[in-house]
């Protein structure tokens, strides 16, 4: 029995995940984006050029979206759709979840099915009945915040491409084009999982947190160090205070190859029941 059908018409998804754009030659940037379909299975979408979306379609996370999606015949993963008229699809978007004495309402979908040791979790993706590669998963204990130095431009046949065919376009009030902006560092968290002799090191790919490397270099005035260490504020100290959760999922690339073919995609971190009391 497949894990979904093989088209979704009037797919309802409450979106939990969305990715930083990368360059694609046919769909101009990729946002990889996911969630729950309704609110229960996992489900992949792209491609979704999110930037170039018309303002009614763009979603924050944890709201719930519409779209007709088709099984993405290109990626052997169970959960990867894309949207049935491609990058033309239109995209309802609905009611969000916001985080005021919501916290509950998104506790109760996305903590469904939550996974304490990534090496069941690898075992159910390298299992070719189950190819499982989107997942919520509780750490034991997180280590450390890694950063680290990265190219600062596009790989050279990207940025070829973006010249040839116009891609990463955005226009600006002054009609001038705006190029997405590759994040110069890489992050990472390294943590144990339930049944971990070593920690484990992963990368985190969630747009979240180039968002914040961007937002704190402005408020840092341009000092690149004071924004690393803004954003492993958050992400080693904040959320250390928090009931932190991670939401991973496989690249296609490395699914079937990497000992560990996941990377952080996402953080969920509700407050400890005892801040919720003090609410």
């Amino acid at each position: 029995m497949s894990y979904l059908p093989n088209e979704l018409p009037n797919a309802r998804v409450l979106i939990t995940v969305k990715t930083y754009p990368l360059p694609s030659r046919s769909y101009t940037e990729l946002v990889c984006t996911a969630g729950l379909l309704d609110g229960e299975k996992w489900i992949r979408m792209y491609p979704i050029p999110y930037r170039f979306l018309q303002d009614q379609q763009k979603y924050p996370k944890y709201s719930w979206v519409e779209l007709n999606l088709v099984r993405n015949t290109s990626d052997f993963r169970p959960e990867s759709y894309s949207p049935k008229l491609g990058v033309d699809e239109p995209i309802k978007v609905f009611e969000h979840i916001g985080t005021t004495n919501e916290w509950a309402a998104r506790k109760s979908y996305v903590l469904k099915e939550v996974f304490t040791s990534m090496n069941d979790l690898i075992v159910l993706a390298k299992d070719p009945n189950q190819r499982k590669s989107l997942a919520t998963v509780k750490p034991s204990r997180i280590v450390d915040f890694v950063i680290e130095e990265d190219e600062r431009e596009w790989k050279q046949e990207w940025q070829d491409q973006l010249k040839q065919f116009n891609m990463f376009e955005l226009p600006t009030e002054r009609g001038h084009k705006k190029i997405v902006k590759k994040l110069p560092y890489k992050f990472s968290y390294r943590f144990f999982s339930e049944g971990d002799k070593e920690p484990r090191k992963m990368m985190i790919e969630d747009w979240e947190i180039g968002a914040l490397f961007w937002r704190s270099l402005y408020q840092k005035d341009g000092d690149e160090q004071a924004a690393l260490q803004a954003v492993k504020k958050k992400y080693l100290e904040e959320f250390a205070e928090k009931d932190l959760y991670l939401f991973v999922g496989t690249t296609k690339q490395f699914h079937n190859v990497a000992p560990n073919p996941f990377v952080i995609i996402g953080v969920f971190y509700p407050p400890n029941t005892d801040q919720l009391s003090l609410l």
